[in-house]
């Protein structure tokens, strides 16, 4: 699925588009998962303060569920897809791939909520830096349905202070959302990137909802730096074993 020239690039821009990891079949098939699981739910809404400010004043939604897994089995066979492990394995240079969280993200259509730039790691720092997200596109996701964007080798950077006003994110005046890269993508596509990479995401402005699953995961010799951002399947094992055992 991924060979030298890819993961040399994610070494060097902090992220990457893998094409058709999943069939428009199959994808199709979880966005209708996500969508009545989403359904079955009590309306909530984290869009970020500091997000309503990048819409322009107006009002904006945003749609999501943690853990999915646990509400529908379809999230747990996907979790262990080989097809995603490979490269997620891959990536992080070890055989050994462990969940840390899982979520849902539906952007409604002409209203959905933006992100700020940030890096994961702020929200959930870890010893190693072997942290790495994994989005799920199960409708397309052109710039218009505020795709993911992302700023290439900011990772190298290592942590960097963010600030928390509305949100936890870098000051927007020195990160821009419009000067990152977009990373449109298909459905059945999927985008990978470091939790060091600083991205963000814009408004979905067009006349469908954007549909995705992210699912973070990590070497298992990475350790959370505290006691923050707990999730009910920390710790399972995607693929390999927990060699700390």
């Amino acid at each position: 699925m991924v060979d030298a020239a890819c993961t040399e690039f994610y070494r060097d821009n902090g992220y990457l588009l893998v094409k058709g990891l999943l069939s428009k079949d199959e994808a199709e098939a979880y966005r209708r998962e996500c969508h009545a699981l989403i359904g079955r739910l009590r309306p909530s809404d984290p869009t970020w303060g500091s997000a309503r400010a990048m819409s322009g004043g107006a009002a904006t939604e945003l749609r999501h569920c943690h853990d999915v897994q646990y509400y529908c089995a379809a999230f747990a066979r996907l979790l262990v897809d080989e097809r995603f492990t490979e490269v997620a394995a891959a990536l992080l240079g070890t055989e050994n791939v462990q969940l840390h969280h899982t979520k849902v993200f539906v952007k409604p259509a002409e209203k959905g909520s933006p992100f700020p730039m940030h890096q994961d790691a702020a929200h959930f720092p870890h010893t190693r830096h072997t942290l790495g997200a994994a989005v799920f596109h199960f409708d397309d996701a052109p710039e218009e349905k505020g795709c993911l964007r992302m700023v290439p080798g900011s990772h190298r950077r290592g942590p960097l202070p963010h600030v928390e006003a509305g949100g936890w994110h870098l000051p927007p005046a020195e990160w821009p959302l419009e000067s990152a890269v977009p990373v449109e993508a298909e459905a059945g596509d999927v985008v990978f990137f470091s939790y060091l990479t600083v991205h963000g995401s814009g408004v979905n402005r067009s006349a469908q909802a954007r549909t995705t699953l992210l699912v973070q995961f990590r070497d298992p010799r990475d350790q959370p730096v505290g006691d923050v951002h707990r999730s009910r399947g920390q710790g399972m094992m995607l693929r390999g074993h927990d060699p700390t055992l």
